[in-house]
């Protein structure tokens, strides 16, 4: 596995290398010694499936609160997703900035989004299924998110607002500037 580093300090690529042949390909893409050294030194306890139907459908910002703050590993198992996290955490030289990834089940691309990151999604094509590991159980007492279009943030997103599938819930989270200070940025 090979990792890259982004603009955004914690969040990370993570490349699992593919061996192939006229049959196929074979790719470890987990491995919990190998992530807790060069990644994290987490635990995750849930995966999640989601599959999304239409083209456009927009997913997020969420994250959950302390004590079930959730890091996650995301990776997309069937179409094509532009994967999102933005820094909330406070006093972070990136606070409020955001950063893109294109996740697709040939590029392989896995997304490391740590704890104090909301994290989003629009998909790109049709029925795409994306993969998540999660390091926290969802609480729903501590479920919470950041509206996607906020304007001080300024995700380019490649889906146009009037076109998004948007949840209820969604689409009426609050601005980042409205939430508390949930996260503390601490440097490393």
């Amino acid at each position: 596995m090979r990792i890259e580093t982004t603009k955004i300090d914690g969040v990370l690529k993570i490349i699992p290398a593919r061996h192939g042949d006229h049959r196929g390909y074979f790719s470890e893409v987990f491995k919990d010694g190998w992530f807790r050294e060069n990644v994290a030194d987490v635990s995750f306890v849930q995966d999640n499936e989601s599959l999304s139907a239409q083209a456009g459908t927009l997913r997020g910002l969420h994250f959950q609160t302390a004590p079930f703050a959730q890091g996650k590993l995301v990776r997309c198992l069937r179409g094509r997703i532009f994967d999102v996290a933005v820094d909330i955490r406070a006093g972070s030289p990136t606070f409020g900035q955001w950063l893109g990834e294109e996740l697709t089940p040939e590029n392989g691309v896995q997304l490391w989004v740590p704890a104090g990151f909301g994290h989003g999604f629009a998909t790109l094509e049709p029925d795409t299924v994306i993969s998540y590991k999660v390091t926290a159980p969802y609480s729903p007492a501590n479920d919470s998110g950041i509206l996607w279009s906020d304007p001080h943030i300024g995700i380019a997103w490649p889906v146009a607002e009037a076109d998004a599938v948007l949840s209820d819930k969604d689409r009426k989270l609050p601005k980042l500037a409205d939430i508390p200070g949930y996260f503390q940025y601490s440097a490393q």
